[in-house]
């Protein structure tokens, strides 16, 4: 069941279809204990940021670009020539697991393909 939502306090009661539990309700439940909803803050962001080096292809950097941070080919271009022009990229802002996530993905592939990309994760 989906809450409206609201800053009021809330709570949940069970009542029983018993008659006999009812009766006493009062003399179990005198007071309610009400539980504030917690204040949740937003998670810090990463940025994933792909290094510069003169051995990975460029063709390979467009590719990781597209395939693991959903960049179109015109931006993925972009990042790679910033990358290749000023040393360093970001590639995409994310919570931390998925930035850890995406790094490792394009370094496993990086490996396989023997390239020696080097990405870094830096909190924003």
């Amino acid at each position: 069941m989906k809450r409206e939502k609201s800053n009021e306090p809330y709570f949940n009661t069970v009542l029983s279809s018993e008659e006999n539990d009812n009766e006493n309700f009062d003399k179990n439940f005198s007071s309610l204990t009400l539980q504030e909803k917690p204040k949740l803050k937003k998670p810090p962001l990463y940025k994933v940021i792909m290094l510069n080096d003169d051995y990975t292809p460029m063709e390979f950097v467009v590719e990781m670009l597209q395939t693991y941070f959903s960049k179109s080919q015109e931006q993925a271009t972009e990042i790679m020539l910033h990358i290749h022009q000023k040393g360093l990229g970001v590639c995409g802002l994310y919570t931390f697991e998925i930035a850890e996530s995406k790094a490792a993905q394009v370094l496993d592939k990086a490996r396989k393909n023997q390239h020696p990309l080097q990405i870094k994760l830096e909190k924003e």
